[in-house]
């Protein structure tokens, strides 16, 4: 195998691995943390992180799923840069130094 193809097989398998990530800790948060952190509800990012987890898993980083594969990483991205924080966020509360 080329090193491209180890590459290619590492993001991969990476991005199941922080899809799976990004949907359990959508699953284990208080459903009413996500609506104190002015946040979509948790019924819809589980469904976005599930989803998108799912896409990750069956389309391939490269070819013709690539259009299916960006747009599901997106999601997971955007869940684990901005939801996630505002919701530990919430949870904890502030904390001013």
């Amino acid at each position: 195998m080329l090193v491209a193809d180890w590459i290619l097989r590492v993001i991969y398998w990476g991005s199941i691995v922080v899809g799976l990530f990004a949907f359990v800790h959508a699953v284990l948060q208080r459903a009413d943390a996500y609506s104190a952190a002015d946040r979509k509800t948790k019924p819809i990012w589980m469904l976005i992180t599930g989803g998108a987890t799912l896409a990750l898993a069956l389309f391939q980083v490269q070819g013709p799923g690539l259009i299916f594969w960006v747009p599901a990483m997106a999601a997971v991205l955007v869940y684990l840069v901005d939801v996630r924080p505002r919701l530990i966020e919430v949870q904890r509360g502030r904390r001013n130094w």
